[in-house]
């Protein structure tokens, strides 16, 4: 695979290095800002001929998304991106990722769970983002060393706000399993800038892959290759089934 990847902040330059760990990457393009060093692969580029995935940490990514899709580029980006240049992509035969960040970790690893039970109760996801953390709301319990937490009610789940440089996501799916009650709890927490970055890389891997067709996605519609992804990158998960 031949990724190209503008990275404005640390957590681009994170994804970088995650993507060099991968085998089989064959280019790294630096299209942009950003240093990663001296691997051979990672190179400086003024354009995105002949790479095949588009990658960017920036938070702006609906203009950078349209150069991906004009370059004949799938892209993959940690936002939504307006319908207008999203609808491109799917005419264009190119895949475009969104939401590839810590909050759409948290709806993959739900729709992962989910897709194990025979029958599902109740689907419970939530996230950390920077912020003050809240003295009162919607109890949350996420792996350590986030640990228990406030947090409040977001279309998706539960948002948790927190200060310093941790972050988490963690799901808890009830339903029956060989005709069994059974419930599952799975969580993440990693330093943020790292654990946003193997979010990123995995969408990057995953749609290289060619998991996810021609179109708009996001990671939770093939949970299983993101997650595959996400851990070949090095995520690590902490599992309780009761």
């Amino acid at each position: 695979m031949r990724i190209a990847l503008n990275a404005v902040g640390e957590v681009g330059t994170r994804t970088g290095l995650v993507l060099l760990a991968e085998r089989s990457l064959a280019a790294l393009g630096i299209y942009g800002g950003g240093h990663l060093g001296s691997d051979r692969r990672a190179i400086r580029i003024t354009g995105l001929a002949g790479y095949d995935v588009f990658v960017t940490d920036d938070p702006e990514s609906a203009p950078l998304a349209a150069i991906a899709v004009e370059d004949g580029l799938s892209c993959v980006v940690t936002t939504s991106v307006p319908a207008a240049i999203a609808g491109r992509f799917a005419a264009a035969g190119l895949t475009l990722l969104t939401n590839a960040d810590v909050r759409g970790l948290a709806a993959t690893l739900a729709a992962h769970e989910t897709a194990g039970l025979e029958g599902v109760v109740r689907v419970a996801a939530a996230w950390t983002v920077p912020g003050k953390a809240l003295r009162r709301g919607v109890g949350v319990g996420l792996p350590d060393p986030v640990g228990a937490r406030w947090g409040r009610t977001v279309e998706g789940g539960t948002e948790v706000p927190i200060a310093g440089t941790w972050a988490g996501a963690a799901v808890t799916v009830s339903g029956t399993l060989g005709g069994r009650p059974t419930e599952r709890l799975i969580g993440v927490a990693d330093q943020r800038d790292h654990l946003e970055a193997l979010a990123l890389a995995a969408g990057a891997i995953a749609v290289a892959s060619g998991s996810y067709g021609p179109g708009v996605h996001v990671p939770s519609d093939d949970a299983a290759a993101y997650l595959g992804a996400a851990l070949g990158a090095g995520l690590g998960v902490a599992a309780y089934t009761a």
